[in-house]
């Protein structure tokens, strides 16, 4: 993992070329013959090992240090690349959020969560707010410079669809453009806001959530089946938020059925 102070350019250039054409391959799970009762599969090593308790507003504790816990230990997370559009049609954005998932299926429904209080609101939670609608993009690994560009701190205004090069396709309910590299996405409408309060600083605003209803799906024809109902992994190679500038690839995944009492 890259640490502060050395020399990207220089740990990147040590580092083996992305091999593009890995496939998702599926394995067995770590012990195929588990069955109900047998705790974890590591033969107990892990309960040889002692955990240190981490109170989040101890005193002395700077609440970067929840933040770099949490992102680093959260993982990996899924990414929804929002694009929007200002009320009065004259601004676009786009930006990632790693902050996000999928909570509901009927309605569909997604949560965001955005840095910063509802009276300071960046680019995509303000256009969010006054137009009440986004498309969600998911990035895979194709794009994935392009869309890591788009994190960059531009002013209102400026467009981040110019900055990572990415295609504007026309969305079907929402004003805001969908973008065309992404294998899926979502087009939403803001359900609500819940703003919270700082619990070092109190009173002090410090984040959103927002709750999006997904309205229309788009998935590219290669990636999904005939009912319209499985998008296939093999094609959407989804990239996840690790933490610091980390992301990951999935290129392995394994398949245990759900048990029955």
């Amino acid at each position: 993992m890259f640490k502060v102070g050395a020399d990207f350019d220089k740990v990147q250039a040590s580092r083996p070329e992305f091999k593009r054409e890995r496939e998702v391959t599926f394995t067995q799970p770590p012990n195929p013959n588990w069955k109900q009762g047998d705790g974890a599969n590591d033969g107990g090593a892990s309960l040889k090992k002692n955990h240190v308790e981490i109170d989040p507003h101890e005193d002395g504790r700077d609440v970067s240090s929840n933040y770099k816990l949490l992102i680093s230990g959260i993982v990996p997370r899924p990414i929804a690349l929002i694009s929007s559009k200002s009320k009065d049609g004259k601004t676009t954005n786009l930006a990632p959020f790693s902050y996000s998932q999928v909570i509901n299926h009927d309605p569909p429904l997604f949560t965001v969560g955005f840095v910063g209080p509802l009276e300071k609101a960046k680019d995509s939670l303000k256009n969010l707010t006054e137009s009440g609608e986004c498309v969600i993009n998911i990035i895979s690994e194709h794009f994935v410079e392009a869309a890591n560009a788009t994190a960059i701190n531009a002013p209102y205004g400026v467009s981040e669809w110019d900055i990572s090069g990415l295609t504007q396709a026309p969305s079907s309910v929402v004003q805001a453009a969908r973008v065309k590299e992404s294998i899926m996405s979502i087009e939403g409408k803001l359900v609500e806001t819940k703003e919270f309060q700082s619990r070092v600083t109190p009173g002090k605003k410090t984040g959103v959530l927002a709750i999006i209803e997904g309205v229309r799906f788009w998935v590219r024809e290669d990636a999904i089946n005939d009912d319209k109902s499985l998008v296939d992994l093999k094609v959407l190679k989804p990239i996840s938020r690790l933490g610091g500038i980390s992301y990951g690839r999935t290129t392995e995944a394994l398949e245990i059925p759900r048990p029955r009492f």
